[in-house]
């Protein structure tokens, strides 16, 4: 069986940071969508921020979740919206009826070809690291729009009620 692993690629070239998703990105890449966030924000001379959605055939809530993780960690770093290129009239229907053109500009095709992107290592994450970040990711979606609000709130009530309390810890 031929499965269609998601894989994230980055290139960093003259100011433009460029995130590229390709296949079926789902809640396994969050750690990894996460760590870019976390480096974004603190990316001297960040000028401008494309995501490349092109090759994307799936990308699941988590990992949308981060992805507007993403563009909050450089909203005032940067000038102008952060860029989703997305040509999939499907994916590009989700991410409006999410709310991410709030967010992002979104175009069919990038202003200039990219330069040479690189695979970001995966970061592995465990169950719980995971449940967070899923937690998370849908927090992020649900403050985007009622209809995610609506959409996201029994699945996060459900991570949320499988918080283990850690009283004990010093």
């Amino acid at each position: 069986m031929i499965t269609n692993e998601g894989r994230v690629q980055a290139a960093f070239d003259s100011g433009v940071f460029v995130l590229k998703l390709c296949g079926d990105v789902r809640l396994t890449l969050c750690a990894t969508l996460d760590t870019q966030a976390q480096q974004l924000a603190r990316t001297p001379g960040l000028q401008s921020l494309m995501i490349d959605l092109r090759e994307a055939t799936n990308v699941d809530s988590t990992a949308l979740g981060f992805l507007a993780k993403v563009a909050m960690a450089v909203k005032d770093r940067i000038l102008y919206k952060p860029t989703i290129v997305v040509d999939n009239p499907d994916v590009r229907r989700m991410l409006e009826v999410m709310g991410f053109a709030q967010y992002f500009a979104m175009v069919e095709a990038p202003l200039t070809e990219t330069c040479e992107l690189s695979d970001l290592p995966e970061v592995p994450a465990d169950m719980e690291e995971m449940r967070k970040r899923i937690l998370e990711a849908h927090r992020i979606l649900m403050r985007m729009s009622e209809h995610n609000r609506e959409e996201f709130q029994p699945l996060v009530e459900m991570l949320e009620a499988q918080e283990t309390p850690h009283t004990d810890k010093h």
